[in-house]
């Protein structure tokens, strides 16, 4: 089984979204095949809680102005370090730089097909060459 083209929709809207607030290293991940739960995995980052504040409200809009979608449930807004916005499908990930590089959620899911997110912008797709995911 391989992500719905739905939820590869939603998560290329919502890194747009992020990638449009400045958010770093927008990266997606088809975990069908490893989680029953959802199909995608999107993980991005951003340099202060204020920033990831910024990101989670600008995909949360973007999802519901293009999809009439929202969060199925959000977690950790508060603090804005780790944000977990859980639309069923998929599931974004925003987090401070900080905590991104001691989680390493990409070393995590890296195994499985990277998504093309399809940013205007060059650099936000870039991650480290040892966590590469193959592309699907």
């Amino acid at each position: 089984m391989t992500a719905t083209t739905e939820s590869i929709d939603l998560v290329r809207s919502a890194a747009r979204a992020a990638d449009q607030k400045k958010a770093e290293n927008v990266v997606a991940f088809d975990v069908s095949e490893s989680l029953a739960i959802t199909d995608v995995f999107m993980v991005t980052s951003a340099s202060n809680e204020r920033l990831v504040s910024a990101v989670v409200d600008a995909v949360e809009e973007a999802l519901i102005e293009q999809y009439d979608r929202r969060p199925l449930r959000r977690e950790g807004k508060g603090e804005g370090r780790w944000v977990l916005l859980d639309y069923g499908d998929a599931v974004i990930h925003v987090l401070h730089d900080e905590d991104r590089a001691f989680y390493a959620l990409e070393r995590l899911w890296g195994d499985c097909p990277a998504i093309d997110v399809q940013l205007p912008s060059a650099g936000s797709a870039d991650i480290d060459d040892d966590a590469a995911p193959r592309a699907v």
